[in-house]
């Protein structure tokens, strides 16, 4: 894992999370682990972001036939992926 600039802060935890945490860090540190759930958990609440974003716009679109809608909904992700 690359080293990026860091802050400290402290934080709050429950217990059952921390155990989990520690349990499941393997050879990294506790820290370490939680920068990796935290940046994970961040994309994963950024792509469902923009599969709600996406959603309601391919929604609105009603005079669309759905083969070209999907077409062009894939075509979006393909780029949105290669951006990443």
């Amino acid at each position: 894992m690359s080293i990026a600039a860091r802050t400290t802060k402290s934080l709050s935890l429950e217990k059952t999370l921390l155990r989990e945490v520690e349990r499941t860090r393997g050879g990294v540190s506790t820290s370490e682990r939680v920068n990796s759930l935290l940046k994970t958990a961040l994309e994963v609440e950024r792509r469902r972001s923009l599969a709600a974003e996406a959603e309601a716009f391919f929604g609105s679109v009603q005079d669309e036939d759905e083969a070209s809608r999907k077409a062009f909904q894939a075509a979006t992700i393909r780029v949105l992926a290669r951006e990443d």
